[in-house]
């Protein structure tokens, strides 16, 4: 029962620790309102895609329990409706519990419970914290905080890989394909150690990125199965107690239905409540990520660099002025945005193996540490996805090669001798490089002069484009 108080800014509601003050307007009730009480920590509620991943566990459960006659199916359409609107994000001013809660979530799951409750009776024609439809009998039937949440992060994150991370990654690789065949003809020289190296094609180090983005692609879809593995059916411990018999099973199917993707009922709910090794192998996936893109932005941060006192190799397009005091100064500042969000993802992936220790986090039968699992991997997820997105639209489809600053350093470069050593020995060819770097003539003029071999062949040997395969 609810009583409004004079000024009509509160309304007085009951739960079992006894009477709660929560704001008139709130769609939640007592148990969220101690919570936001309870809870002044960092003023980050729970990420939009774990709300909206609340809403579709909670409409799933309503649709099944009124297929099977266990929910009246008023009461069902109305809870399934007020579930949507928060699929939708419509009722996001109504879920403001912090991130750093109880570590089960459970002030998470009831928060979905009261707003979707009282939304629905808003629907029906009730008063608001009536609860004549329950957050815990009808909302949260057959379920428990200890399944619901586990399976909201994990359909969460599943989500926005596939919305946003894989097609951002996807693209970024066919950009990055594209410029390794338009940059095919452009011969150049590698480096290793930072230091000259043989000659390479422009497009086969283009090649490379292309490949590592696919490749982080790869890793990234696998993570996503292991995240369809749902822990919902488990009930408080994984016995399943008070569950009905196919519920678990049934609601994945409404999942997979609805989102197109593979959701199934955990093989063993003992493991999926107490440790989260889909969540971990996910947020591997995102580290995995994150080092893939800052590889390939650090890599075009260097070869861009100059314009005349750097390599120079490359051409970035220019976004924004680079410096308040060097006038025309133009940075990398794309790069440099991938890589800081490669810092952030690592860290986030340390922040959740730290919560995932035994001792930790897991603790026999429960995690209790899932609100910052959800945070960080579903930040990780988004980051990587905006920057991705970012990356290739602003930085890797306006690349331009500096076809003759490429010519003009393979030219000078001592690493050439590389292709004679066959012929004259590694310790003669080595004798030229280093008479190269002391007259600053270059190999083939050195080689010319001494007579180390007849021009012909010399011209063969020395034939840089074809020193670089295929």
């Amino acid at each position: 029962m609810t009583q409004q108080n004079a000024q009509s800014q509160h309304r007085v509601e009951k739960d079992s620790m006894g009477t709660m003050r929560v704001p008139a307007k709130a769609l939640y009730g007592a148990q969220t309102a101690r919570a936001v009480e309870n809870f002044p920590i960092s003023g980050q509620p729970m990420p939009r895609a774990f709300v909206a991943a609340l809403g579709l566990v909670k409409q799933a459960a309503a649709a099944v329990h009124a297929r099977a006659g266990r929910l009246d199916k008023a009461l069902a359409d109305a809870i399934i409706q007020a579930a949507q609107e928060v699929i939708d994000g419509r009722l996001e001013e109504h879920f403001p519990v912090d991130v750093f809660q109880t570590g089960s979530g459970t002030s998470s799951n009831m928060n979905a419970n009261e707003v979707i409750a009282n939304r629905a009776l808003q629907l029906l024609g009730g008063q608001v914290g009536s609860k004549a439809v329950h957050p815990n009998d009808h909302v949260n039937m057959g379920q428990s905080s200890n399944d619901v949440v586990p399976t909201a992060v994990q359909v969460a994150a599943a989500l926005e890989i596939k919305r946003q991370l894989a097609p951002a990654l996807s693209r970024l690789q066919a950009a990055l394909q594209a410029k390794a065949a338009e940059f095919d003809q452009v011969v150049k020289v590698a480096r290793t150690h930072l230091q000259d190296a043989v000659p390479i094609r422009l497009g086969q180090e283009f090649s490379g990125y292309a490949d590592a983005a696919g490749q982080a692609l790869q890793v990234v879809a696998a993570a996503q199965t292991e995240l369809c593995e749902l822990a919902i059916g488990g009930s408080a411990v994984g016995t399943g107690l008070n569950v009905p018999p196919r519920f678990a099973a049934a609601l994945c199917r409404y999942l997979a239905g609805k989102t197109r993707l593979p959701f199934k009922e955990a093989a063993n709910h003992f493991a999926a409540q107490s440790v989260p090794l889909s969540v971990l192998a996910a947020s591997a996936a995102m580290r995995t990520t994150a080092i893939a893109l800052s590889k390939i932005a650090g890599d075009i941060r260097l070869l861009g660099s100059g314009p005349r006192c750097g390599l120079g190799e490359l051409v970035l397009p220019a976004t924004q002025p680079g410096s308040s005091i060097m006038p025309g100064k133009v940075n990398p500042v794309i790069c440099e945005s991938v890589i800081q969000v490669a810092c952030q993802v690592i860290g986030n992936d340390a922040a959740v193996a730290a919560a995932s220790l035994g001792g930790v986090g897991s603790l026999l039968e429960l995690h209790v540490a899932w609100p910052v699992l959800a945070r960080n991997l579903l930040e990780s997820i988004n980051l990587l996805a905006a920057a991705a997105r970012v990356f290739r639209a602003k930085c890797i489809l306006g690349l331009k090669a500096d076809e003759a600053r490429c010519r003009e350093l393979l030219e000078r470069s001592l690493m050439s001798v590389t292709a004679l050593a066959p012929v004259i020995g590694y310790d003669a060819a080595a004798a030229i490089a280093k008479q190269a770097a002391a007259t600053g003539k270059t190999v083939r003029q050195l080689c010319l002069e001494k007579r180390i071999l007849p021009k012909d062949k010399l011209d063969k040997l020395l034939d840089l484009a074809g020193q670089t395969g295929q």
